[in-house]
């Protein structure tokens, strides 16, 4: 690939001068967003008020997903964002380096199960209407599943294959992207809280209000994930973006092979489409290249408390044993946790505010923004630079009515920074 600018300018230099685009959020979705810009010869900069890829990219577990959403906006800009992966980190690796862009991409292929009855008949429903929708999905016997994971309980009912469900490192992809950006000359300023906006006389952004002083620029994206709705709010264009927290327990490493694919109880895409305050869990268990086993997983919705609760831990701790009896003696080796931004529609906000022009969302993608960055980026770009989209953006914009959105409110004409 082209290198598209030199630039020897340090990262503070461009944060002074500006840039035409600044993306807030150096996690794997804002890194995905300013990728693309990046690569239409957009000048980005990156900020973030801590490290690159320190919150929600790095208490993920790094899924590619189809097998989880049923049929709409959700579930195109998924396959979208599956086709538009491998592509994607074949030009990194061309333009960066293997070394420098080697994120563990695994098509390993998923395993939805049920263990009752009613279980059983809802996901051969689920698994049904995916196929109508372009899914691949093979519905398995009970003696079959064994084949595809010979440890699996006996008291499986109903299986369906996926072999489109793949998996790859968050962090080694997300920090793949930020890479790209600099190379491009792009900036990433860490350290660096977004405060809000300013706006000029046409009710237009022209820079970033930052703990760092006003970042000149004719764009903002906000991908600030869970905290996302308090930089709407800031910028005054309110969103309804919540953190919804889920817990991730580590096994030790165990022999290649106790467990192949990304498996988990059908009761699990119940569990992340609820719209619920109260914790739901339902068993999610897959294998790392190292060996190590992740298990989750948890929605719950408590703010931004970071405890790590025992009874979180418990609950999926039971319910991996239940799909893997060969997992009850297993050590836990860790346990971490983190918040996933949600929308009340359950689906992402990609696009620019009507409300207040030169502010972008990239946000609300739960517990799917790393299947979802991809296309996520490539979306927006796209939007931003009047390119003919990927995929139909209007069910992820601002102004729809799972949003609530009551048109424009919440900021003045001209609004300097504090």
């Amino acid at each position: 690939m082209r290198v598209l600018r030199q630039d020897i300018r340090s990262d503070a230099q461009r944060e002074r001068e500006g840039a035409d685009v600044v993306v807030i959020g150096a996690g794997i979705i804002g890194a995905a967003c300013a990728e693309a810009l990046g690569r239409r010869g957009v000048g980005v900069l990156v900020v973030d008020r801590g490290p690159a890829v320190g919150e929600t990219t790095a208490r993920g577990e790094g899924n590619l997903l189809v097998s989880d959403k049923p049929p709409g906006p959700g579930l195109t800009l998924a396959q979208a964002s599956l086709r538009r992966w491998p592509a994607l980190l074949a030009a990194l690796r061309e333009e960066l380096g293997p070394g420098r862009a080697a994120c563990e991409y695994e098509p390993k292929g998923g395993l939805v199960v049920a263990t009752d009855e009613d279980a059983a008949a809802a996901l051969g429903a689920a698994a049904s209407a995916q196929r109508a929708a372009g899914i691949e999905a093979h519905g398995l016997a009970p003696g079959e599943a064994a084949a595809y994971e010979p440890h699996l309980t006996p008291d499986v009912r109903a299986a369906v294959h996926y072999p489109q469900d793949a998996q790859l490192h968050p962090v080694l992809a997300a920090t793949a992207l930020l890479a790209a950006v600099r190379a491009r000359g792009g900036g990433v300023r860490t350290g660096v809280r977004a405060l809000g906006v300013e706006t000029g006389a046409g009710g237009r952004v022209t820079a970033l209000c930052t703990s760092d002083g006003r970042v000149p620029c004719g764009a903002v994206v906000n991908a600030c994930g869970p905290w996302a709705g308090r930089f709407a709010e800031a910028a005054g264009a309110p969103l309804p973006v919540l953190p919804r927290r889920g817990t991730v327990l580590v096994t030790g490493p165990l022999p290649p092979g106790t467990v192949r694919h990304k498996v988990y109880d059908a009761g699990y895409a119940d569990a992340a489409g609820s719209g619920d305050v109260a914790l739901r869990t339902a068993a999610v268990i897959e294998a790392t290249p190292a060996g190590t086993v992740l298990i989750g997983s948890s929605r719950q919705r408590c703010g931004f408390d970071e405890t790590l609760r025992l009874e979180v831990m418990s609950a999926l701790a039971r319910g991996a044993v239940r799909l893997f009896p060969v997992l009850a003696d297993v050590p836990v080796v860790r346990a971490y946790g983190g918040f996933r931004p949600y929308t009340p529609d359950h689906l992402p906000v990609i696009g620019e505010d009507p409300r207040l022009p030169g502010l972008w969302h990239a946000t609300g993608h739960e517990g799917a923004g790393v299947g979802l960055a991809a296309a996520t980026g490539e979306l927006l770009a796209q939007l931003h630079t009047g390119e003919s989209p990927l995929t139909d953006p209007r069910p992820f914009r601002v102004a729809r009515p799972g949003l609530g959105f009551t048109g424009p409110t919440g900021f003045t004409k001209e609004n300097p920074c504090p």
